[in-house]
């Protein structure tokens, strides 16, 4: 399912345009397994916790603030057990608990670059309550390199239960189960989206109207970031996301 990895360095992910005035200087890498930096509204965790499966190192930084517009990057060396993710560093933001149907737009901006066994993705969790055992997992990967692929309940490489176009962009549906909670994971369709600027309200939409899910579900946790699996000598450069739930 994977391709085999060679070392170089290489541009991975990248935000828009590079922010016309950096706000706040260059922070200090961060390169332990959970460890944090934030800025702004933002903070930027490692969540190493594939970590064990593998053999390698990762450190995260601050790269700039411009108003709402963070830029930040990543890089890494990981290798072995090529199925298994090693990370999952990625960017979240503070908002208030709430039903999914309450959200009326989750406008967001993010492009993406070329990679290898990595993703660029949202992550989102969704619970009964605002402090609940999480339910569904809700993903949208906009990058997928190497062949990699979501949890799936139909086997590798997954067959997609629909293949929906969201904010015009053609995805592949993707359902899989992960313990108690239901994980539905919307795959970019062609090639990875080079911009993007959209909302995330009706990737949720869509599964209410579709798969039964309860718009009574709250939104619990909301981050984007990059799913690694392996690569030597990489790196992630993200020069201007930004997010806002309303």
């Amino acid at each position: 399912m994977f391709l085999q990895i060679i070392s170089f360095a290489f541009l991975f992910a990248q935000c828009l345009s590079a922010p016309t005035k950096v706000l706040e200087p260059r922070g200090p890498s961060q390169c332990g397994q959970y460890t944090s930096v934030s800025t702004g509204s933002y903070t930027i965790y490692a969540n190493q916790w594939g970590a064990s499966t593998g053999t390698g190192s990762q450190c995260s930084q601050i790269d700039g603030l411009t108003g709402s517009s963070l830029a930040w990057s990543t890089t890494w060396s990981w290798s072995g057990s090529p199925n298994s993710v090693k990370s999952y560093t990625n960017v979240e933001t503070p908002f208030t608990r709430k039903p999914i149907s309450q959200y009326t737009s989750i406008p967001t901006s993010c492009y993406t670059g070329t990679s290898l066994r990595a993703n660029a993705a949202y992550d989102t969790f969704l619970s009964n309550c605002a402090n609940c055992a999480q339910t569904y997992e809700v993903m949208i990967w906009l990058g997928v390199y190497g062949g990699i692929s979501p949890l799936s309940d139909n086997g590798y490489p997954p067959t997609p239960v629909a293949t929906p176009t969201i904010g015009g962009v053609p995805f592949n549906l993707i359902k899989g189960t992960n313990g108690n909670v239901i994980v539905y994971s919307f795959v970019v369709k062609n090639n990875p989206v080079t911009s993007y600027s959209g909302d995330l309200v009706p990737f949720y939409r869509y599964l209410q109207a579709n798969w039964g899910l309860s718009g009574a579900q709250y939104l619990q946790t909301l981050q984007a970031g990059t799913e690694v699996f392996t690569g030597s000598g990489a790196k992630m450069v993200t020069s201007g996301y930004s997010i806002k739930v309303n």
